[in-house]
């Protein structure tokens, strides 16, 4: 009979990252800044990365330990090196561009690719040696509800949203034996930026009226008829960096007021 591993009590304790760093891609806004002010707020040193540098410094005045650092996630070298010596990874960064398949820039669809998935295996590639060295390690990746399902007119997005869950599943397995663990996340239409500049995109698309895409678009597939707040995102994000997630690895924790529930 194999030997119980003992289970430590429930702790109502608040989450404890002091002596932790973590990078945020994305980290100026939106998702990406409810992240960083999250796990700053937890006690960890946080190395917020974005191209938006007026953004970034206004994050660096809310939120103690936040280490700006202006970096375009296409300079792919740049990215793995920035990575080097984290021990909690959140890729967030992302971008978006409603258009049929036919009419979809390719120039766009390839760098929504290089921001969205190639990005991503570079950071995790460049913070995994640390991990490992030391046993320990937190890679979480914002995806989406459309990285378990496809919408219409989102071809580059949906792909690399598949693909960041596959890396992440990759990532995973390869780092459990090593104390890390990989998940994402999975929002569906999160109060953003991103989400609202959609809206505009969506009804040319559509061919509808702007007031008309929340209800009947954007939201026609969740049983919540609400956007995710931003902060709701980064509670998840901080709970799977909690020792009671320690278990969850490969996992997608699914953020979607039940669109993925039909």
């Amino acid at each position: 009979m194999t030997p119980r591993t003992p289970i430590a009590a429930p702790s109502a304790q608040p989450l404890d990252l002091g002596g932790r760093t973590a990078l945020v891609t994305g980290a100026a806004g939106g998702i990406g800044r409810a992240c960083a002010l999250r796990l700053a707020a937890a006690g960890a040193k946080v190395r917020a990365v974005d191209r938006d540098a007026a953004g970034l410094e206004t994050l660096a005045e809310a939120a103690e330990g936040v280490e700006p650092l202006v970096l375009d996630l296409t300079d792919l070298d740049a990215a793995e090196s920035a990575a080097a010596g984290s021990d909690i990874l959140v890729n967030n960064a992302g971008i978006q561009l409603v258009r049929p398949i036919e009419q979809f820039p390719p120039d766009v669809f390839h760098t929504v690719l290089t921001v969205m998935l190639e990005a991503p295996f570079r950071l995790v590639r460049g913070a995994l040696p640390h991990m490992y060295e030391q046993g320990w390690g937190r890679i979480v990746n914002v995806s989406s509800v459309h990285g378990l399902r496809a919408s219409a007119f989102k071809s580059a997005y949906v792909a690399a949203k598949h693909g960041l869950e596959g890396l992440s599943k990759t990532a995973a397995l390869e780092g459990a034996p090593h104390g890390v663990t990989s998940n994402c996340v999975n929002p569906g239409y999160v109060r953003t930026p991103l989400v609202e500049r959609q809206i505009a995109d969506q009804a040319a698309a559509h061919g509808i009226p702007e007031e008309r895409v929340l209800g009947e678009i954007l939201l026609q597939d969740s049983a919540l008829k609400r956007l995710v707040e931003p902060a709701e995102v980064a509670e998840a994000v901080a709970y799977l960096c909690s020792p009671a997630a320690s278990f969850m690895t490969g996992s997608s924790l699914v953020l979607d007021g039940g669109w993925t529930a039909h």
